[in-house]
């Protein structure tokens, strides 16, 4: 039995990732605000917790405990999927509410810091696989004018798994870490930045042009890219990665 914890699986990229992981027969307990109306195949483990990543501590505390039950249930390897975000709207920093911003540095990289330390702890005696499946994006990597938030969480994500590899490389059952940029894909976010105004977010023709021009994934494909990236016998070797590398 695999078992996989998924953030953020109530629509877009995670709802898709929740299917195929259900459908490929995981084990699955999702994090999300609102539970999903998910396709679920006959016989599938599903659990759903109903929880706003805005207040990640006892979140993070509960997981814990719940790991420590399930190691009784011998599954095969664990991974935890970190793929939670919020976006502000696109606007330079200064046009940017307090409360936009707490909730996307709260969500993107808090949450996952708390919840990942919690995998950690809860996993460090098994002797199964263990994975950490940052969800990053190219914007980590490229700053962007009128997403500051964004970016700033998302290179925060990409150092964050540099830092738990080195930490984990000693061990004798380390889990394998990487913050993954899982390509352009059509999701809210997306109709969010093409329909940004252009004034507060100087890149919103470059959004609308990958729309118009077909270049954007669908949920479905992206995540069948993201989870063969998870099941490659590589995986963890760099702990930055993107779909798109060969």
């Amino acid at each position: 039995m695999h078992l996989t914890i998924l953030t953020g699986a109530s629509r877009g990229l995670g709802a898709a990732m929740a299917e195929q992981l259900l459908k490929s027969g995981h084990r699955l307990l999702t994090l999300s605000r609102r539970t999903a109306d998910l396709w679920v195949v006959q016989g599938s483990d599903l659990d759903q917790w109903a929880v706003d990543l805005v207040d990640a501590s006892p979140v993070a505390a509960r997981l814990e405990a719940w790991l420590q039950h399930e190691f009784t249930r011998g599954p095969t390897s664990v991974t935890l999927i970190n793929n939670a975000a919020a976006l502000s709207p696109p606007a330079a920093l200064q046009g940017s509410s307090s409360e936009d911003l707490v909730r996307a540095l709260r969500v993107g990289l808090e949450a996952p810091t708390l919840l990942t330390a919690a995998f950690l702890r809860a996993t460090a005696a098994w002797t199964v696989p263990r994975r950490v499946l940052m969800i990053s994006s190219g914007l980590g990597r490229r700053a962007m004018a009128g997403s500051a938030s964004y970016c700033a969480v998302k290179a925060g994500m990409d150092h964050l798994a540099r830092a738990i590899a080195l930490e984990q490389a000693g061990l004798a059952n380390p889990a394998r870490v990487v913050s993954l940029a899982p390509g352009v894909i059509d999701t809210d976010m997306q109709v969010q930045l093409r329909s940004a105004d252009p004034q507060a977010f100087p890149e919103q023709a470059r959004f609308a042009a990958l729309k118009s021009g077909g270049m954007l994934d669908s949920p479905e494909d992206a995540a069948t890219k993201v989870l063969a990236y998870l099941a490659r016998p590589d995986f963890g070797s760099n702990p930055i990665g993107d779909v798109r590398d060969a």
